[in-house]
């Protein structure tokens, strides 16, 4: 059995992993920066300070000095719990604290780099090389290169950073704890539209014929909700159908049957001296209209249900009259019916159609034409670029009754037999599945049905 997973679950642990990993990237982007940034005023402090020290540097009477009146004002020579300087011009030290500071390598551009002092404080250090000024106006001699090498302790800024560091993973952990705590809940207000499904859809079934699903206003469910009400509205189509295909199998059956069995005890109980011949004939005359009613409907049931797709071909509607007339040759004769069947104008005219849909229309109605002229009449069928007609006199018709063709079973004094009133239906059904128009007019007692295969005919 395949193991199942909640949704929300699933949602809630994927939020939270996201949440957590762009907070992450956030919290470092954010102490890299201010890392960064932190360093570099320190750094730009630190400078200005050395620069400070080497500016009180000067040459005087040929011999390089300092400025002490000026040295107290720059923190000059040195705090010695926070700040250690070494001062050398020509190789030769001019002034230096108590404690060195670490060696660094100077050039022109300051040099920056971290040590450590021998009671292990973290220190920063910046080391460059200038030339001291003359004092006065008098150039003696070319003023030697001095080196500074200025340290001061950094323990202040790193502490600093690390409670920014802290304070960033701890806004991070509580923030992830919050979204933890908070995520479920927004998750289960977020899917709520799925309950509400959930509820609707308990109500639908096939008691419940024409349930649907309530109209959704998120983005993300409209066409889903939309998709499934289509899915139920074909599903209420077929048992439609269904239940219309056995509602009207079992009103034939049992008008059909009853008959069949009122014959049969007739001539049990009260013998009409008939040969078996003639009783057998009757009796399969009778199962002969129960077989074409049941062919018929589910005929008309496949069509109406999509199951017969059409499949055009040429069809040469000369040959196909001709052989939709023949099939009705014995039931118009056996009433004393014409059947006529003028040649079209263009004896090559053709169609593309599916020819078997098309003979169901063309028979049908030929065939509902024979059944109900009067005796003795005649059917005309004809022929042009636009469409078929079929006429014939019909004159117990009324113009209401032309509102209640195509209804299955529907029929008005039947002429023949074997007529379950499903002709008209049938022929309506593979005509809309051909894409043709069948319509019906009457005019002083004739019935014109006409099926027109061009748009706008």
């Amino acid at each position: 059995m395949k193991k199942k997973f909640s949704l929300r679950a699933r949602l809630a642990l994927l939020l939270a992993l996201a949440v957590l990993v762009v907070f992450g990237a956030a919290a470092k982007i954010v102490d890299w920066r201010a890392d960064a940034e932190m360093q570099q005023r320190f750094d730009a402090s630190l400078l200005a300070r050395a620069q400070s020290l080497a500016a009180l540097t000067q040459i005087e009477n040929g011999r390089i000095a300092v400025d002490a009146d000026n040295a107290a004002a720059a923190v000059f020579p040195g705090n010695p719990e926070s700040s250690w300087y070494d001062l050398r011009c020509g190789g030769t030290v001019i002034a230096r604290s108590a404690e060195a500071p670490p060696a660094v390598v100077a050039d022109s551009e300051p040099a920056f780099a971290d040590a450590r002092s021998r009671e292990g404080r973290s220190l920063r250090v910046v080391a460059f090389r200038f030339t001291p000024m003359h004092a006065g106006h008098s150039v003696v001699s070319p003023a030697p290169a001095c080196a500074l090498t200025y340290a001061q302790d950094s323990g202040p800024l790193d502490d600093l950073l690390d409670t920014l560091d802290i304070i960033l993973l701890g806004c991070l952990l509580g923030a992830c704890a919050l979204v933890m705590l908070l995520t479920p809940w927004l998750v289960r207000r977020g899917l709520r539209p799925l309950s509400v499904l959930d509820r609707a859809m308990a109500g639908i079934g096939p008691d419940a014929p024409g349930g649907r699903l309530p109209a959704s206003d998120t983005t993300e469910l409209a066409p889903l909700v939309a998709r499934f009400n289509e899915v139920l509205a074909r599903m209420d189509e077929g048992l439609a159908r269904e239940r219309q295909f056995a509602s009207g199998l079992a009103h034939e059956f049992r008008t059909r049957l009853a008959e069949l069995r009122t014959l049969v005890d007739v001539e049990r109980r009260y013998p009409s001296g008939r040969d078996a011949h003639g009783l057998l004939g009757e009796i399969g005359s009778i199962g002969a209209e129960l077989e074409a009613t049941v062919t018929a409907l589910l005929q008309l049931t496949r069509i109406q249900s999509g199951l017969e797709q059409p499949h055009p071909e040429h069809v040469p509607l000369g040959p196909q009259l001709a052989r939709v007339c023949e099939r009705h040759h014995e039931a118009a004769r056996a009433r004393d019916v014409r059947i006529e069947a003028p040649e079209p104008h263009d004896p090559d005219l053709a169609i593309e159609a599916d020819p078997a849909l098309l003979e169901i229309v063309l028979d049908n109605l030929v065939g509902n034409a024979v059944a109900y002229v009067p005796a003795g009449g005649t059917v005309i069928v004809q022929a042009w670029q636009e469409g078929i007609e079929v006429r014939n006199a019909a004159p117990v018709l009324r113009p209401d009754d032309l509102a209640m063709f195509g209804q299955r079973f529907w029929r008005k004094e039947a002429q023949g037999a074997g007529h379950a009133g499903l002709g008209l239906a049938l022929a309506g059904a593979a005509a809309r599945a051909l894409g043709m128009a069948l319509s019906f007019e009457l005019s002083e007692g004739v019935l014109r049905a006409r099926v027109r295969w061009r748009a706008g005919d």
